[in-house]
């Protein structure tokens, strides 16, 4: 990596390019007696200088290489308590835990004085800066244990953070982000920090704040958050933030020991993670001293932050902020900490989401609008459309929640390829899970399906979603139907009926017509009665078989789905619809299937053994489930 050497007053500082280009400026040393020969962690925490030096600025500096730093080092580091002030804490090196954090990656030791002797490392400081007679030594990023009386903290090495590259496209390993399947419940182990983090420094948590959700919200994904290490609150926004480009002043904005956060949804709800900045060069910040999903390259909103307390506890102190306005937009999250770039603009999609609500059966239905950005991630942008359009519902407040029908109808618009036209309905009492969840959970998976797309990632220009509630169980199944006449001519009119039995209410006695293909072959037939299962079955096969389709085709498959509210009349047909990328041919000859599947050269073709041809569909004001098959003889 290019570099420069920017001279202090002692020791030398190696910069990485995105840093060079301003000149170093002094910085006031701090007057401070000499070390004492003690210094013991459990000595009487360190206090501050008789003269404390002005609070840090943007540009460059000098810094302190960690091989330099002895036990006893006296240092100011900088975090803010309340409002955006930073203000300073008094540090006291204990010494170097030589490869704590990987090879040759080693972890500063320290405690801190002040006011952080009361609150303890709190979660939001991660990032604070460490200075020692003007020379900037590192973040504060780690804490030691839980229970513990001594402000105990690991700071990470600048030098560790500098090597933070702005075009490393590489991705890490082991990112936290959403794993399991959406909508799945598992029961979360106790996390292994509690029962054995009594000597291992842990990175400070930084905490995700959810401003606009509701409890209920976070405690059903609560089992999420802990799979992936999160520490998800209620917080606070100052305002909805409807627009992602930096606001006016963002120039000035983020100076080291500020407040800094990440936003993953802004808008009428809110998700966003606090920490604190480091170093700031007038152009780009680095903070937190350690990953905060450790995702890698990442385009996502920047924002300044407003602390309104910081929780003392021994076990797990927090800072409780408000994201205020975005600045620019983080650029990489790394193990040693994140950076961003200062009026940059993160492509984030934008959401309006239109909740509609019958409190109970022959009352008005209510209406709310909501408006948010979502930000852009494979893993993460699927999970945050769940989270969200949970918690719209959880607005509703319905008293007749148990018997209740969610119906979801979604469009995507995307760059390049078709919209992705959507609709699904489902009703409470189905399934263990919630109906809410479901509703969402089948949302999100549309999105997770446009993500997985291996030859391209989706470019997502809006989503306008409808959620509808009513508080009555909407859900019919079909029990039996019947032909009027069981012979036909190819061609003719078929007639009969279905009966269909709804939750509640008297059976449904319910007639339908078709005209059948004047192709269709003599002899024994049968028709299909009943819902979209059978129906949508070869063309899901389709897209689990078929890796190489491009967005277009994965789209146009996906609008081939058909609702789970009509009911459907089709013609069985016994000879095999197969796929070719998003297109169905059904009732494929078995000549030409085996043409097809020599010309495939190995690659597997998705098709099912029969094929379904839908000649009636009618919608009905609820879910149909179940189906029949009749039995008709052409002439």
């Amino acid at each position: 990596m290019k570099a420069i050497l920017a001279l202090g007053a002692a020791g030398f500082a190696v910069l990485p390019m995105w840093a060079q280009g301003t000149a170093v400026r002094p910085v006031p040393a701090i007057s401070a007696p000499a070390p004492a020969v003690t210094h013991s962690p459990y000595g009487e925490a360190p206090t501050l200088p008789a003269s404390i030096p002005a609070r840090p600025s943007a540009g460059a500096v000098p810094i302190l290489p960690v091989s330099q730093i002895k036990p006893g080092m006296k240092g100011i580091a900088w975090t803010v308590f309340q409002g955006t002030e930073p203000e300073a804490v008094p540090v006291e090196i204990i010494g170097r835990w030589e490869n704590n954090w990987g090879p040759r990656q080693d972890t500063i030791l320290a405690k801190l004085g002040g006011k952080a002797a009361k609150t303890n490392v709190a979660g939001g400081m991660s990032g604070s800066p460490v200075y020692i007679d003007g020379k900037l030594v590192g973040a504060i990023a780690l804490r030691i244990s839980v229970f513990s009386p001594d402000a105990i903290c690991g700071i990470t090495p600048i030098e560790q953070m500098l090597e933070i590259n702005a075009i490393d496209a590489s991705r890490p390993a082991s990112p936290k982000a959403p794993q399991v399947a959406m909508g799945e419940r598992r029961e979360i182990p106790v996390p292994a920090s509690l029962l054995s983090s009594g000597g291992t420094l842990t990175p400070i948590e930084t905490p995700l704040a959810l401003a606009g959700f509701h409890e209920s919200t976070l405690r059903d994904f609560q089992p999420y958050f802990d799979q992936m290490g999160v520490t998800a609150v209620l917080g606070g926004a100052g305002g909805a933030l409807y627009s992602t480009a930096p606001a006016p002043g963002w120039q000035s904005s983020l100076k080291p020991g500020e407040a800094i956060a990440g936003v993953l949804v802004s808008g009428d709800m809110s998700v966003t993670g606090l920490g604190t900045v480091t170093y700031n060069d007038g152009k780009r910040v680095l903070g937190f001293g350690h990953s905060f999903f450790n995702l890698g390259p990442v385009d996502m909103p920047m924002a300044k932050g407003e602390v309104l307390m910081v929780l003392s506890s021994q076990f797990q102190p927090n800072k409780f902020a408000n994201t205020k306005e975005v600045v620019g937009a983080l650029r990489q999250d790394r193990h040693s900490g994140i950076m961003g770039e200062l009026g940059a603009v993160a492509e984030t999609i934008p959401v309006t989401l239109k909740l509609r609500a019958e409190p109970a059966p022959g009352l008005p239905t209510g209406e709310r609008d909501y408006r948010f950005n979502v930000f852009v991630h494979p893993k993460w942008t699927p999970f945050l459309m769940l989270l969200t359009a949970y918690n719209t519902l959880q607005d509703l407040n319905s008293t007749a929640a148990d018997d209740a029908t969610y119906t979801l109808r979604g469009r995507v618009e995307l760059a390049g390829a078709p919209p992705l036209e959507i609709s699904q309905r489902v009703a409470s009492g189905e399934s263990p899970m919630p109906a809410a969840m479901q509703i969402g959970a089948w949302w999100a998976d549309k999105f997770s399906r446009l993500f997985q797309n291996q030859k391209a990632l989706p470019s997502i220009k809006r989503v306008d979603i409808t959620l509808e509630m009513s508080s009555r169980r909407k859900l019919a199944v079909v029990e039996s139907a019947w032909l009027d006449q069981t012979e036909i001519e190819p061609g003719g009119k078929l007639t009969g009926k279905v009966a269909l039995r709804p939750f509640r209410g008297e059976r449904i006695i319910r007639p339908f017509q078709i005209t059948l293909p004047a192709n269709v072959p003599r002899g024994e037939q049968r028709l299909f009665v009943g819902d979209s299962s059978a129906i949508n079955r070869s063309s899901a096969m389709a897209a689990m078989l078929q890796r190489d389709l491009d967005i277009t085709q994965t789209v146009q498959l996906m609008n081939q789905e058909k609702p789970n509210d009509r009911l459907y009349v089709a013609l069985i047909e016994p000879r095999p619809t197969v796929y070719e990328d998003d297109q169905a041919m059904r009732g494929v000859p078995a000549s030409v299937l085996n043409v097809m599947q020599a010309a495939s050269a190995g690659r597997p073709m998705a098709g099912m053994p029969e094929s379904i041809r839908v000649l009636d569909e009618s919608a009905l004001d609820q879910i149909v489930s179940g189906a029949t098959t009749l039995r008709f003889k052409v002439r």
